[in-house]
């Protein structure tokens, strides 16, 4: 027989924090910043909270691709990189007309 081991302590839900750059990423000091891949971003953000959800381009800036919610926060992305981010009334960067 084998020692039992202690089980391993379950590691906290990563949290992305909007701010000026783009998302903080805590724990762990780590930053989603403004200019990302939008594939990296998304699988991220998919994985960590659950698949977002792909909402209408219609009303945002000349230039946006692409604008993903989770929950009520709300990236934006070009075909090449996620330029801003919208959570209730704040939002960084390039964002699109809330609905």
């Amino acid at each position: 027989m084998t020692a039992c081991a202690n089980a391993p302590a379950p590691v906290a839900g990563v949290q992305f924090l909007p701010d000026q750059q783009g998302l903080a990423v805590v724990p762990g000091g780590l930053r989603v910043d403004f200019g990302r891949a939008p594939s990296g971003v998304v699988a991220a953000l998919d994985r960590e909270l659950g698949p977002g959800r792909a909402l209408s381009v219609a009303g945002c800036p000349t230039g946006v691709a692409q604008q993903r919610a989770w929950g009520d926060l709300v990236l934006t992305f070009t075909g090449e990189e996620f330029v801003g981010w919208r959570s209730g009334a704040t939002h960084a960067g390039t964002v699109c007309a809330s609905a």
